[in-house]
């Protein structure tokens, strides 16, 4: 079975990073992605983040529907720092078979890989997939992205690359949604609407429960 891992604070989760995830698991044929919301994300402030499960409750009402899309809580669950590698070891061990991996992240996340816990044994377990604006050419790799894949050792394979363990690394193209959680805060903290940048069961969510209604 081929599944999608997206991971993230989700705080909170918006049409960017559903419209995102549809298109990741189009263009790699995934049979489902699980939305994994982080309890404590390691590269991210404390402050401004709404309780977990609150966070979590938001994309179980943003997912519903997609038949493709599935919520976890091994993240929220889990006590301690919410490291990724944990979570993939999480999901080897406990799907049925073996499953095949594939990490979802953005850019910037893809940028810092280097940085995360255990980096180097990540990339061995998992295959990752990094959604980013479609390129004006389609044969160039952003310039950005290129030290982290020498880092690592990937070697380019037609449109995606391949890790020495076998694992690959893809960049897909979405639609760029200028979409983000910073600016939902703003602008609910600004008694601003929020309707059409998020579902409206998570605007409606966010207003029962008075969520970032201060900076």
């Amino acid at each position: 079975m081929r599944v999608g891992l997206f991971g993230g604070s989700f705080n909170p989760i918006h049409l960017g990073h559903l419209r995102a995830a549809e298109e990741d698991r189009e263009a790699l044929e995934l049979d489902l992605v699980y939305f994994i919301p982080a309890a404590a994300p390691p590269h991210k402030p404390s402050g401004g983040l709404a309780p977990a499960e609150h966070r979590l409750a938001m994309v179980r009402a943003a997912t519903r529907g997609n038949r493709y899309f599935m919520v976890s809580e091994a993240e929220v669950r889990r006590s301690g720092q919410s490291y990724t590698i944990d979570t993939i070891r999480y999901f080897l061990s406990t799907m049925r078979g073996q499953p095949d991996l594939h990490l979802i992240m953005g850019a910037d996340q893809f940028a810092e890989l280097a940085t995360w816990k255990e980096a180097e044994e990540l990339v061995r377990l998992s295959n990752l997939a990094v959604h980013a604006r479609p390129p004006t050419d389609p044969d160039s790799t952003p310039t950005n992205y290129l030290a982290t894949i020498a880092h690592f050792g990937y070697t380019r394979d037609q449109d995606y690359y391949v890790h020495s363990s076998g694992h690959t690394l893809s960049f897909i193209g979405t639609t760029f949604l200028p979409i983000s959680a910073t600016l939902i805060r703003r602008k609910i903290a600004a008694r601003e609407s929020v309707r059409y940048l998020v579902p409206d069961d998570v605007a409606d969510y966010i207003q029962r429960h008075a969520l970032y209604t201060s900076l």
